[in-house]
């Protein structure tokens, strides 16, 4: 089994926000800009099969994470895609059944695509398959499971065909 990388640990969030707030504005708009357009894609790829969810939704928080600390902490915090970047940031592992699913879709979408489109049929399939082959190789995320909380055992009651002690 492939262990998951070693994460550095996290620096201080005023760090991290004196270095993203050091930078000059002109070098803090490309971010949030690449930010918004890799989310909002993202956010379409929901939807449209051919767009991966994931992949853009951890661009937007590398963007973010260098243009703005507001964008980056609402994506953290937001409850669909937060999740999926914190366990990125913390294990750089994809979970197995993620892994299968994207491929299925994948498929899916380019068998499609290559009956649809009439000029370079081929090309989403191609970039599929990039996409998965690079995905497959990243360490499979180890499934946590919850642990169930035990019930306090009732104690039990005397057998009345046995005498009590000292008798």
């Amino acid at each position: 089994m492939i262990k998951p990388q070693e994460v550095p640990p996290p620096q201080d969030a005023t760090q991290v926000a004196a270095r993203v707030a050091a930078r000059p504005h002109w070098r803090r708009w490309p971010w949030m800009l690449a930010g918004g357009l890799s989310l909002l894609l993202g956010i379409i790829g929901i939807v449209l099969p051919l767009l991966p969810t994931t992949p853009f939704v951890l661009l937007a928080a590398f963007c973010f994470a260098r243009g703005s600390e507001r964008c980056e902490t609402w994506l953290l915090t937001h409850p669909r895609f937060g999740p999926m970047v914190r366990q990125w940031r913390a294990t750089r592992a994809i979970p197995l059944r993620a892994k299968q699913m994207a491929w299925g879709m994948m498929a899916v979408s380019s068998l499609i695509s290559a009956w649809l489109m009439p000029v370079l049929p081929w090309l989403p399939a191609l970039v599929c398959l990039c996409v998965g082959v690079w995905m497959w190789r990243l360490p499979t995320a180890v499934p946590t499971a919850p642990t169930a909380p035990t019930a306090p055992t009732a104690p039990t009651a005397p057998n009345p065909s046995t005498p009590p002690d000292g008798e």
